[in-house]
């Protein structure tokens, strides 16, 4: 049987310990595949303890053996610093490593190559921002991502893109959003490529923010009469606020669609590429009303967007995803 297999069946009899040990004694002998599946169960955190060191120790061999997909995973954590220090340079030299045996890692180095970048993979460069309303501050970055950049943010979520939903405490099940109809998926971790990560740190400079303050890039679809109704992006509670929202618009071949500020009169026609920055906080940090905005219903076609909340203080992907998992257990 193969390793896995046999792991799985062993983890469905609920003896976690030997499926541990089947796995790290097939990738003793060389198995990349089970090196690789043993580093998911870490990074996962769901069968056995969340170890993001132990995670990367084991995508290193299986990357060293020719895993492909244990490199690029590989390369995501170490430039998002998932388990040790961020580390820019040093993602790239991986990556430029994976890319002479993978067409996927070459492809991720061409498109870096397009972008202007420092040493640390903060872009060279801003565009001009064009202030739509001063107080709470709205500016619209125009031309921020490329064609094709907005092209490759949309084909890494897309595989992944799911209806939104919410947890219902009442039945203990997720359930329809209530405001936003939409398919969506959060561009976690893992699937942070140099590429994408090179967007998250350009949205983090457009900001004024620092790139550990914003959740994982979040890519929503609407389709015809989907909508997100009048919402405010604050969280409840005084934890760590989102003091701001960046929506990248991907597209712009729809009707309708619009961001709309209904109690501020204003209303955004999305461009393919433009990036929409609003802050939802006031001076004094609290929730600030007027900052109440939805995504109009389209009308024809379909719209892509991506959302980065960025919080006060640095968060992490990882203590988000086992906080939401702590919240519907």
């Amino acid at each position: 049987m193969d390793p896995i297999q046999a792991a799985e069946a062993k983890l469905a009899q609920g003896r976690t310990d030997e499926a541990v040990a089947l796995l790290a004694g097939a990738g003793d002998a060389g198995n990349a595949e089970a090196l690789a599946e043993l580093a998911i169960w870490h990074l996962n955190g769901n069968h056995i303890p969340r170890d993001l060191a132990a995670a990367r120790a084991l995508l290193r061999r299986a990357a060293t053996i020719g895993h492909v997909d244990a490199a690029l995973i590989e390369v995501a954590l170490t430039a998002n610093g998932s388990g040790a220090a961020p580390d820019w340079p040093g993602a790239l030299a991986l990556l430029r490593r994976a890319a002479a045996n993978d067409p996927l890692a070459a492809q991720h180095l061409e498109l870096l190559g397009k972008m202007a970048l420092t040493a640390d993979g903060a872009p060279a460069s801003l565009p001009v921002p064009i202030t739509l309303h001063p107080s709470p501050r709205i500016q619209r970055l125009p031309d921020f991502c490329t064609p094709i950049e907005c092209a490759y943010i949309a084909s890494v979520a897309a595989p992944a893109l799911q209806p939104a939903t919410v947890f219902d405490p009442a039945s203990g099940r997720m359930i329809a959003h209530p405001i936003r109809a939409s398919d969506n998926a959060p561009i976690g971790p893992t699937q942070e490529t140099l590429v994408v990560q090179a967007i998250n740190r350009r949205i983090a400079a457009a900001t004024d923010t620092v790139f550990a303050q914003g959740e994982p890039l979040t890519v929503l679809r609407y389709g015809p009469g989907q909508q997100y109704r009048p919402h405010l992006d604050t969280l409840p509670g005084p934890g760590n606020q989102r003091i701001r929202t960046a929506i990248l618009y991907i597209n712009h071949n729809f009707t309708g669609g619009e961001t709309e500020f209904p109690l501020l009169g204003l209303k955004i026609a999305p461009r393919m590429g433009d990036l929409l920055v609003f802050d939802n906080v006031d001076a004094a940090g609290a929730p600030e009303p007027r900052s109440r905005h939805a995504g109009l219903p389209i009308i024809g076609g379909t719209k892509w967007i991506a959302t980065r909340w960025i919080r006060a203080e640095p968060t992490s992907a990882w203590a988000l995803s086992a906080e939401a998992r702590a919240a519907s257990a």
